[in-house]
């Protein structure tokens, strides 16, 4: 039988023209083909329905026993925006001048079609016992809205050794990454007739020395110093008040979402307690009282940067890609903190593509990077199963 999708280009095309935006959470028709693709295979693949039925996962191994290497990607992308202000739809999967197009092209279809790859190359050498170990695949859901899919991939099981989580990195090697906390916070004051103002509190006009404040708290965090994946940051990313009332009427609340970007080495207790402590002092001094709320949070996480498998990466990619060897983070959150935080499994981010292109309209990765991202990954999956990289934890 002839089996389609079986280079990267193709395999990658076909995995852009199939629409997974979370939100909401359209991962399932992604996460199907992609077990279908190992079925046809004969590769033991498994769609997984948790932890969510409507957004199922797909967790694969082929080999048995250790060394354990886990490939990490996702299925989800972020929604693409107007689709008439991409120069092709956003779903056509269209490659031109050696480059695919299309969302989730670099973030992170291509990452996913390399990995699916990997686990065909290595299927039988590993079945048959001619490799030692095993290879772990992970294609999770609801990694852009923090979902636990990858953990979840995890505690059923597929895990390992070690773990690569393929994003575009430009072939850098993150040991790092920055986590998340995220607050909703609403702004009382008093509703009143907009003819006059002054016997009500207006929230939006209040809400200045709120923001004023939060923009040096932003500046402090930014003083202590940074690290491998940058500084802690506070933003706000939302804000809304009087959406839905008469235009004649001075709103009662203004609502914004605060953002707060955790680095290594501060833990959540302390992040509440400073992000509470904030409001509350800002509360004492306006006509407006102030209730915050997380909403959403995830740690940040860190492994040594000689962690051997970091260390070879760097070698390979510096070597074959020219790609920078300083120890590096990542500074946006990616599911390696599952790995490091919740399965105490060390683990890395990288991959070809570039970040600048992910989330973007016309978002592409050069074919031709991501061809030498399999043969790097391909080596480094010898080297690893055959014990050239080994772990002295």
């Amino acid at each position: 039988m002839t089996l389609e999708y079986d280079t990267i280009e193709s395999l990658a095309s076909r995995l852009v023209q199939i629409p997974s935006e979370n939100p909401p959470g359209e991962e399932a028709t992604c996460a199907e083909f992609i077990h279908q693709w190992f079925t046809d295979r004969d590769i033991a693949a498994e769609l997984l329905e948790e932890p969510d039925p409507d957004r199922p996962q797909v967790g694969a191994r082929v080999g048995s026993g250790a060394p354990t290497l886990v490939i990490n990607g996702h299925t989800d992308v972020v929604p693409p925006g107007d689709h008439d202000a991409w120069t092709d739809g956003p779903y056509d999967g269209v490659v031109s001048d050696g480059r695919l197009y299309g969302r989730g092209s670099a973030d992170m279809k291509t990452g996913l079609a390399i990995g699916m790859l990997l686990l065909a190359a290595f299927a039988d050498r590993l079945s048959t016992g001619e490799l030692p170990g095993s290879l772990v695949f992970h294609a999770a859901m609801g990694e852009e809205t923090g979902d636990p899919g990858t953990k979840t991939l995890l505690e059923q099981g597929y895990d390992g050794d070690h773990a690569i989580v393929i994003e575009p990195t430009s072939f850098r090697v993150a040991t790092s990454s920055k986590g998340l906390a995220v607050y909703e916070v609403t702004l009382t004051g008093a509703a009143t007739h907009a003819s006059h103002p002054e016997k009500g509190v207006n929230p939006i006009e209040s809400a200045e020395p709120v923001l004023n404040a939060i923009q040096e708290y932003n500046t402090e965090l930014i003083n202590r110093g940074t690290g491998l994946c940058g500084t802690a940051l506070a933003s706000v990313t939302e804000f809304e008040s009087g959406v839905g009332s008469n235009y004649g009427v001075i709103p009662e609340t203004a609502r914004f979402i605060f953002d707060r970007r955790i680095v290594p080495g501060e833990s959540l207790e302390s992040v509440d307690a400073e992000v509470y402590a904030l409001f509350d002092e800002i509360a004492a001094s306006i006509p407006l009282s102030i209730e915050a709320t997380r909403v959403q949070h995830y740690a940040a996480s860190d492994i040594p940067v000689d962690d051997p498998l970091a260390v070879r990466t760097r070698e390979l990619s510096a070597d074959r890609a020219g790609a920078d060897t300083k120890p590096w983070g990542i500074e946006a959150a990616t599911d390696m903190r599952n790995f490091i935080n919740d399965a105490d499994m060390p683990a890395i981010t990288w991959g070809p593509g570039s970040l600048s292109q992910a989330h973007t309209v016309d978002e592409s990765i050069d074919l031709a990077e991501a061809a030498l991202g399999y043969d790097l990954l391909t080596q480094l999956t010898e080297e690893f199963l055959n014990g050239a990289i080994t772990d002295n934890r």
